[in-house]
């Protein structure tokens, strides 16, 4: 996957947790829940679409180290919007796996720069 590819995959995951915010319940926790998956998940494509552009290895790593930290938190919030009843797991499980399989790539993304940058 390249780099406008994973930019794509990115944005998709900010779109499809924002859809799933506006379906939130009108609770004071579906307002917070939803408020904070929504901030983390924008987070994750608007960090990566900056580590793209970085200017040295040291800056990439650090835009990585970001959208490894939202792309979590963000799982953290779906997790706890289906625990707390707000949603069924079962509606949101390929978002929970999407979510996931994001950390994962970045995780190894950032492994591979800073065994690069090692050499």
């Amino acid at each position: 996957m390249n780099k406008k590819e994973f930019q794509d995959r990115t944005k998709k995951l900010a779109l499809r947790t924002a859809r799933l915010v506006n379906h939130l319940p009108n609770s004071a926790q579906g307002q917070i829940f939803g408020r904070q998956l929504l901030r983390s998940s924008t987070s994750v494509a608007a960090n990566y679409r900056a580590a793209c552009r970085a200017r040295s290895t040291a800056e990439f790593l650090s835009k990585l180290s970001i959208v490894e930290e939202e792309a979590d938190e963000s799982l953290f919030w779906l997790e706890l919007i289906t625990e707390a009843g707000l949603v069924r797991k079962e509606l949101i499980a390929d978002l929970l796996i999407e979510t996931d399989e994001i950390i994962s790539i970045i995780v190894a993304s950032i492994r591979t720069a800073r065994r690069r940058t090692i050499r």
